[in-house]
């Protein structure tokens, strides 16, 4: 049973940061991909950023410059540390997983089988 928890969200003024975490589990894939997306209310959910088991990271436009992703293969935990936030980035953030190399469709939540259940962040103007 696979297992995603997300952690570290919380509230922060403009221009702030925040480091969210992603502990994965119950999974025994040699190659993997894991991704962040974000939802906010009365919106549809977007790609933040991807990043494969031994591979590079790949970025939404929105994150570029800001955001910076990252996977501790040992501890299977995938990380995205947000600075310089804006009002715009407030939504829940979620992670996801699937098996195999990060396919050049990574943006689409529909290629990610395995989420977790968000968290959220909220960023003050």
């Amino acid at each position: 049973q696979v297992q995603l928890a997300e952690s570290g969200g919380g509230s922060v003024q403009s221009g702030g940061s925040l480091r969210l975490s992603c502990a994965a589990s119950g999974f025994t894939y040699n190659t993997y991909c894991m991704a962040w997306f974000r939802q906010a209310p009365g919106k549809e959910r977007e790609v933040v950023a991807a990043i494969g088991s031994n591979g590079s990271p790949g970025y939404a436009e929105h994150a570029k410059g800001r955001f910076t992703i990252s996977l501790d293969n040992a501890k299977r935990t995938l990380y995205l540390q947000m600075d310089s936030l804006k009002p715009d980035d407030t939504a829940i953030y979620s992670c996801a997983l699937r098996n195999g190399y990060c396919p050049g469709s990574w943006s689409f939540p529909k290629v990610f089988p395995h989420w977790g259940q968000g968290t959220q962040v909220t960023v003050s103007p």
